[in-house]
C-alpha cells in the first residue's frame, strides 16, 4: 500500500502521481525599490501583461498594481523636521537715563506692525510676528514660563 491511497480519498481508483513539496522558508519575500522599480517597468512593456510578469516573479497581480499604483503616486514630500529649539537668552534690564521733563507720548506703530502680539512673562518681553509657527511660539511660552 502506498501513502497516496491512505492519504487521498477520491472516488478515481487511480492513485495521484504529483505531489508538490513547499520546501522554502514560508516567509515574506523582501524586495529591494530598485527590483521593484524593475518589475514596475517590464510589466509596463509593449506586449506584456500584468498577470505574466506577476507570475514570472512569483507574485500576485494584486501585489504587483500595488507597485504600480505606488510609482505612479508623486514622491511625498519629506517632512520638515521639527524645529530646534534655541534656548533664550535673558540680559539685565538696562537702566532708563533719569526723565528730563514731562514723558512723551508713544507714538502709534506703524501699519507694518499690525497683527503683532507682544508678551511679557515675568519682565521678558516677546513680540510675535504675524506667520509665526504656532507651535515654535507655544515653544517659547511654556520655556519662558519654566525659567520664572
Amino acid at each position: 500500500m502506498t501513502i497516496s491511497e491512505l492519504t487521498l480519498k477520491s472516488s478515481d481508483p487511480e492513485p495521484a502521481r504529483r505531489f508538490e513539496v513547499f520546501t522554502g522558508s514560508g516567509r515574506r519575500r523582501e524586495w529591494s525599490s530598485d527590483e521593484k522599480a524593475r518589475v514596475v517597468a517590464e510589466s509596463y512593456e509593449t506586449g506584456e501583461t500584468v498577470s505574466a510578469v506577476a507570475r514570472r516573479y512569483a507574485l500576485s497581480p494584486q501585489q504587483l498594481f500595488a507597485w504600480r499604483r505606488a510609482a505612479r503616486q508623486p514622491l511625498a514630500k519629506v517632512p520638515a523636521s521639527e524645529s530646534l529649539f534655541v534656548p533664550a537668552v535673558i540680559a539685565a534690564p538696562m537702566s532708563e537715563p533719569p526723565a528730563k521733563g514731562p514723558p512723551k507720548q508713544r507714538k502709534r506703530k506703524t501699519v507694518r506692525d499690525a497683527g503683532v502680539i507682544e508678551l511679557e512673562i515675568d519682565g521678558v518681553a516677546m513680540r510675535v510676528g504675524r506667520g509665526a509657527d504656532a507651535k515654535t511660539v507655544a515653544a517659547v511660552i511654556r520655556a519662558l514660563k519654566a525659567t520664572s
